[in-house]
């Protein structure tokens, strides 16, 4: 099996799809490997200060590797992303920009956060969890999961969109379950770690090497936002499908998250509405995925697929 390639240099900084012409043109099922430089697009390095975010031109930030043209895709159809590989740098970094962040008010001051992110350990199970440490010192430190915050294909409206906010079609999802998601697709904002929110703006951003499946689906057609599936490398945690809502307002983001997720009950597992409501406020669980990248929200509804059945 042959593995196209997209190189670091191939990036822009909008979703078009008009004037933004495709790096690759592929079948559906091809598995590409794109080279992603972190959200600041390398403008921070593992020397970088706090003095350095001064220095950040924001507009070469957050950029998307591709797009990647896949054939087959039409309006309608869902795009299948499966992350077959995901593979870091040994550094990466978090800071606080001015003027962003949820708590941008309360905390003006320029910071950066430089992590080592080559820490490991065995567990009983013969598992390796890596870790980076906030303070070694006092041993808190956060346990990796590498995944790429910018995932999505070109709007289907004419234009240049910004990469910053998420949107129906994909984009600045950040959301830390993205190691399985379900055109013109394109990839990057590599994150090593990030919680639920993303609340002072950033993730532990670093370089990333990602490998993924593209694959164009006929047969999901309530499919409005992007969905997911949780995969967890040990065999006794829980796994979960969630569906999601993006919206510039936040209780309409968690309605449609809510009503996606009754719609795949309904096709997939074959309850009626009444049920899968009902199931969704029994069993669901909402997250807050993204706070911060405005004009838009996102909602995740969550369910275990413990509880679905063997369908």
């Amino acid at each position: 099996m042959s593995i196209h390639v997209v190189k670091r240099e191939q990036a822009n900084l909008a979703w078009d799809n008009s004037i933004i012409p495709p790096v690759l043109t592929v079948s559906s099922g091809s598995t590409v490997q794109f080279s992603c430089l972190d959200a600041s697009n390398g403008q921070l390095i593992l020397t970088s200060t706090a003095t350095s975010i001064a220095a950040i031109k924001l507009e070469l930030c957050n950029q998307v590797n591709g797009p990647v043209y896949v054939q087959g895709a039409m309006p309608g159809d869902t795009f299948q992303i499966d992350v077959l590989d995901v593979r870091t740098a040994d550094w990466g970094w978090t800071a606080l920009i001015p003027g962003f962040g949820l708590l941008a008010d309360e905390f003006p001051e320029l910071a950066l956060k430089i992590w080592d992110l080559t820490h490991s350990e065995n567990t009983i199970g013969g598992e390796v969890k890596r870790f980076a440490y906030l303070n070694k010192e006092r041993g808190i430190r956060v346990p990796l999961r590498p995944f790429a915050g910018e995932m999505g294909v070109a709007r289907g409206v004419p234009g240049a969109w910004s990469t910053i906010p998420p949107y129906v079609t994909g984009g600045n999802l950040d959301t830390k379950y993205l190691t399985n998601v379900g055109a013109l697709f394109s990839i990057g904002d590599g994150h090593a770690a990030q919680g639920d929110g993303e609340v002072c703006g950033t993730a532990i951003e670093t370089p990333m090497d990602i490998t993924v499946r593209l694959t164009v689906r006929k047969d999901k057609p309530y499919t409005k936002t992007p969905h997911f599936h949780t995969i967890t490398p040990s065999a006794n945690a829980e796994e979960y499908y969630c569906t999601t809502g993006i919206d510039a307002d936040i209780r309409e983001a968690t309605r449609s998250a809510v009503r996606n997720m009754i719609a795949y009950l309904v096709a997939e597992h074959g309850l009626d509405r009444v049920d899968a409501y009902m199931l969704c406020s029994v069993a669901g669980d909402l997250k807050m995925h993204e706070v911060v990248d405005m004009p838009n929200y996102i909602v995740g509804m969550m369910i275990p697929k413990s509880v679905l059945g063997t369908m």
